[in-house]
């Protein structure tokens, strides 16, 4: 999460910098003036700048800076336009490798921080300065006056002019290196969307891309067009633009993604090919959906020069390891994944085929949508709306020859019977369901309407999965956990005093979230004899899980804190994403 003003006071108040009234004053003043509550607290006079530089230096790990005494490169200051520096109170200093060294008022900003490092393609370096210090020196060195950029609607008679004072914050400087492919050629498409709208589009993608994000939200309001990444499973605020502009950015994201402009009452489905650099190519699943102020747009970032397809590398201990690459080297059976949507499941099945992905080998999948394509893998894209539903590509692949099946995921009783069916026959059958655990998989199975035989003899191996977000290495350091906390959490009373836990501090690398990347949490449970056995007599699924746990099965729960004694992430993390076993 950001570090917001308040949790600044909260930070201030526990180093006894001033008092609960004070704060509760600044932040009532605060709220009337919009100003920053660092800027309030020097005003009334409750900080002095030295003191206030200070804390905040150590608090953020960040040097402070004399820029008085300090001589700054002016041919940096094109990097960052007048208004961003005016507006976050930042300024350049200089160049360090390849990094840029910045003068900031307040390091827990990291929209700014983020800006800057797209803005200038470099690492951002932070320093700590006063901020009339920083004032001082943005009206010294900087031009005077900015130019402001126009965007245009199609009547052109003043209404529809919209004006963006920035519009390099989101366009960057390196825009040149997106090509978008195939982009489809429709000479007779209204003209709604200029130059300028292309570029802020462009830009849009490319600081996804550069930010690691994984989704792009972009929301019509009634007052404002909101644009938000999800990064690391959670969704930031990037950008607010005018609302104005929310139909020549629908039209631009539309014509990209071949879909009808004219068309804003029903959602569209689409797909964007982009080329990014000379040899990078990433697709956005599109989605547009008609809301109350307008068409919402989400785009799902598909890069598969990030997609982690080493088994050893998704978050397995090594017992999980051993059970999973010893399910899926059987000739056949099911091999199920279960978890919410965004766990991980795709990468999971992604994995295991290419594990399996040998000349030798015919393995076909069915999925909705095909997210990523792979060299000797036949794949097929399900479309319900002409019949090719889950169903018929499965009684198709059976006249094919296949030894390995992908289904993408059992979501009725016509499936799931032809996938056991398949299974029981001599096929490798892998897929999806959404249970909350392993042991519930079997419930869910047999509520579709399948025998408990036909479960019991087809299913090798369920794995429930989560992904939790890692802890930043740049910033992590030890935190104490009362013993309460940990034996509530789930650890055992013989371990809890020996426990370390860690935690990010939060800096510029990780956006002052204190994590940085995502991790999957397991749960993995083979169906062995005494499961099959419960299986066959009804047993219910909290009796199935003791067995299973009894068998050696470590639950999600236990995954997670096996990965907080590994500082891998924290226990915050594991009892947001887990259940209490």
């Amino acid at each position: 999460m950001t570090v917001g003003t308040s949790l600044l006071g909260q930070l201030l108040l526990k180093a006894k910098l001033i008092t609960e009234d004070q704060l509760n004053e600044a932040l009532r003043i605060q709220r009337l003036e919009g100003k920053r509550l660092g800027s309030v607290l020097l005003k009334l006079g409750y900080l002095n700048e030295e003191s206030l530089i200070t804390f905040l230096s150590r608090q953020y790990n960040a040097p402070a800076i004399n820029l008085s005494d300090h001589k700054i490169d002016t041919s940096l200051l094109k990097l960052i336009p007048y208004e961003t520096a005016k507006r976050y109170q930042l300024i350049p200093i200089s160049k360090d490798g390849a990094g840029l060294r910045i003068a900031i008022a307040d390091p827990s900003n990291n929209l700014a921080i983020d800006d800057v490092r797209f803005l200038s393609g470099m690492k951002v370096l932070v320093h700590v300065a006063a901020e009339s210090a920083i004032m001082e020196a943005i009206e010294k060195y900087y031009p005077k006056k900015e130019a402001k950029v126009v965007l245009r609607g199609r009547k052109g008679d003043g209404k529809d002019v919209m004006e963006i004072e920035d519009l390099n914050k989101v366009i960057g400087s390196a825009l040149e290196d997106i090509t978008v492919i195939e982009e489809k050629e429709d000479k007779e498409a209204p003209k709604e969307v200029d130059a300028p709208i292309v570029k802020l589009v462009n830009g849009i993608l490319m600081n996804a891309i550069r930010s690691r994000a994984s989704d792009i939200h972009i929301e019509p309001s009634e007052d404002i067009l909101r644009v938000r990444y999800r990064i690391d499973g959670v969704l930031q605020p990037v950008l607010k633009l005018p609302v104005k502009m929310k139909n020549a950015i629908t039209s631009r994201i539309k014509i990209m993604s071949h879909l009808d402009i004219s068309e804003r009452r029903l959602p569209q489905d689409g797909r964007i090919k982009l080329k990014f650099g000379d040899d990078r190519e990433i697709d956005f699943r599109v989605s547009t959906l008609p809301t109350l102020f307008g068409e919402k747009v989400v785009m799902r970032i598909l890069d598969k020069s990030n997609l982690q397809l080493e088994l050893s590398k998704l978050g397995f201990d090594e017992q999980q390891l051993m059970d999973f690459y010893d399910a899926i080297e059987k000739p056949y059976g099911m091999i199920l994944v279960t978890g919410p949507t965004g766990s991980g499941k795709t990468t999971t099945l992604y994995s295991a085929l290419s594990h399996l992905n040998k000349p030798g080998v015919n393995i076909m999948t069915a999925e909705d949508p095909v997210e990523y394509n792979f060299f000797g893998i036949n794949q097929v894209h399900i479309r319900e709306d002409i019949g090719l539903t889950f169903a018929a590509a499965l009684r198709a692949f059976l006249r094919q020859d296949p030894d390995i099946i992908l289904v993408g995921e059992i979501r009725d009783f016509e499936t799931a019977e032809i996938a056991i069916k398949a299974a029981l026959t001599g096929h490798l059958v892998l897929s999806t369901l959404h249970t909350n655990d392993a042991p519930s998989t079997i419930a869910r199975l047999i509520n579709m309407g399948i025998e408990p035989i036909m479960v019991s003899s087809s299913v090798i191996l369920i794995v429930a999965q989560r992904l939790a977000r890692k802890i930043c290495e740049n910033c992590k350091e030890q935190e104490h956990i009362s013993e309460t906390t940990l034996l509530k959490a789930g650890f055992s009373p013989d371990i809890v005093k020996d426990v370390k836990c860690y935690m990010g501090k939060g800096c510029p690398e990780c956006n002052n979230t204190g994590y940085k990347g995502r991790i999957a949490i397991h749960e993995i449970m083979p169906i062995k004899d005494e499961l099959k056995e419960m299986i066959l007599q009804g047993a219910p699924a909290a009796d199935i899980k003791k067995e299973a746990v009894r068998l050696g099965m470590s639950t999600l729960r236990q995954s997670g804190l096996k990965k907080v004694i590994n500082g891998i992430t924290t226990i915050e993390e594991v009892l947001r994403v887990t259940f209490e076993d």
